[in-house]
């Protein structure tokens, strides 16, 4: 029997010997490169290097040593057609069934805090170029880009002899998939433009979710292959797997308290709406406050805190059924309280949030665009009446809260927690309504409002004031701003302008 060939060329070396051990017993030829023929030849198997083959050496630091018509007129090569093995026999070129790759470590070390020089090197040039002629010629070629694959390919082959067509263009499929994603993660860099000529996505899988925003929906978890977020490397300290609903609502959750950098901040969401949202000087005050906001709706909700859960707070938090804990971190007896909770998902947020850019599917295409991520510099007091320096604070409260809420926006608060939140109306003066009831049946003192876009009439701000609200802050920028300024001057209500608006739809 006249022997096969293999390619090998592998940074991640894990299951290879094993795997190549049982393609020298199937007659195989192995060939490989640099520290992939060392680690075979260590382990007694007998490779032959890829200047043998190419009579040509490894040159110019190793960027060329595959790159050579012996190597991809091997791959390429038709073999039904007669011109072609004409042509590899009058070149001396051998055939290679076989190609065992995966590239050089560029994801790995694409936001590593290395010179972009020394980026460049991680990539790959002569992998990519031998996955690529192998999985053109899939009629012929068997392609290895994932170590979980060499355990199908040995029970295929231990069972017919050989791969089948079948499984071949599903690996040469694997091939473009993988290409694609480290071309996509290479231009990002290189490119750094925010809106490209043609949108690359590179991600990469995490796991297949049981279902999506409905039972009958399938759906999976990928990751960014190039920017880091804290959706990306969290860390699961208990409970059940993650859903589609609860991954989405944890990054909202997560985006909420954010706003507070420098405050302590609990942010509790219900089907991607914040429900509650307060600030504190303690880890147990905090999450009270937040309960406080909404104590019906956030029943099944999820809860996010950026600061550390001590065993206080974890007992208080046992009392409700949530679906979810996410904090920066948590105590050792504040774990051993919320484990006692089997299906409570415990959830540690290791990065930032760190999104520039959200994208929208539309059928067809995609709307880019860059994330609501500002805090207007430019706030101005556009009544008579001047808030207090108490109620100033308590409506930039407010106005951080508004933006995560669906249009039309209404948080009402009294500057330690939203009280009243109304949002996803078709019109703004429903919302407020919603927003002020909710707030007035649970607190009776001073309240302010904030908006996350202009009033096209006075009817909101005539409505704030029969209901006591006393400050409002809005974006602006009506053709009847003058209506609403002059309705807050007759109330007495000070009112403020941001010159941004922040729809959330």
């Amino acid at each position: 029997m006249s022997k096969k060939r293999a390619l090998i060329s592998v940074s991640d070396k894990s299951g290879l010997i094993d795997f190549a051990k049982f393609l020298e017993e199937k007659n195989y030829e192995l060939v490989s490169t640099g520290g992939t023929f060392k680690h075979l030849k260590d382990a007694r198997l007998n490779p032959i290097q890829i200047d043998e083959v190419t009579d040509f050496p490894e040159m110019l630091d190793g960027r060329v040593k595959t790159l050579h018509p012996k190597v991809h007129g091997g791959l390429l090569a038709v073999r039904d057609s007669a011109e072609h093995m004409k042509t590899v026999q009058e070149h001396g070129i051998g055939l290679i069934d076989m190609v065992i790759v995966n590239l050089y470590p560029f994801f790995e070390n694409a936001n590593a805090d290395i010179s972009l020089d020394e980026k460049v090197e991680f990539i790959d040039i002569g992998g990519p170029s031998m996955l690529r002629s192998g999985a053109k010629n899939f009629n012929s070629v068997t392609v290895i880009t994932d170590v979980a694959d060499y355990a199908k390919v040995q029970k295929e082959m231990e069972e017919t002899g050989n791969t089948t067509l079948e499984t071949r263009k599903k690996l040469a499929g694997k091939v473009f998939n993988l290409t694609s994603a480290y071309d996509g993660a290479i231009s990002k860099m290189l490119l750094d433009e925010e809106y490209p000529q043609y949108l690359n996505a590179s991600y990469k899988k995490v796991s297949d979710l049981r279902y999506g925003e409905n039972p009958h929906q399938s759906a999976s978890y990928y990751v960014s292959t190039t920017d880091n977020g804290a959706m990306k490397d969290f860390e699961v300290l208990g409970g059940k797997e993650l859903s589609f609903n609860n991954l989405r609502d944890m990054d909202l959750c997560w985006k909420v308290v954010n706003e507070f950098k420098d405050e302590m901040a609990c942010c509790a969401v219900k089907h991607s709406t914040p429900c509650g949202v307060a600030v504190g000087t303690s880890a147990l005050e905090t999450y009270k406050k937040t309960f406080d906001c909404d104590p019906v709706s956030i029943f099944g909700g999820i809860i996010g805190m950026n600061f550390k859960v001590d065993a206080a707070t974890a007992e208080e938090l046992n009392k409700t059924f949530l679906e979810i804990v996410m904090a920066t971190d948590f105590d050792n007896e504040a774990l051993e309280i919320l484990r006692k909770k089997k299906n409570l998902r415990i959830i540690k947020i290791k990065n930032p949030v760190s999104d520039h850019q959200t994208w929208v599917k539309i059928d067809g295409g995609i709307l880019v665009q860059d994330s609501d991520n500002q805090f207007s510099e430019k706030i101005e007091i556009v009544t008579q009446n001047k808030p207090s320096a108490e109620q100033e604070k308590a409506l930039l409260f407010a106005q951080r809260v508004v933006k995560y809420v669906k249009s039309n926006a209404i948080v009402v608060s009294n500057g330690i927690q939203a009280l009243g939140i109304g949002g996803g109306q078709v019109n703004r003066i429903w919302a407020t309504q919603h927003a002020v009831e909710r707030a007035k049946q649970k607190f009776g003192g001073d309240l302010v409002l904030a908006s996350d876009a202009f009033f096209p009439f006075r009817d909101v701000v005539d409505f704030c004031a029969a209901e006591g609200i006393k400050a409002i802050i809005q974006p602006g920028g009506s053709l009847k701003d003058k209506d609403s300024i002059e309705a807050a001057d007759e109330h007495g209500i000070p009112m403020m302008f941001t010159g941004m608006r922040h729809f959330f739809h």
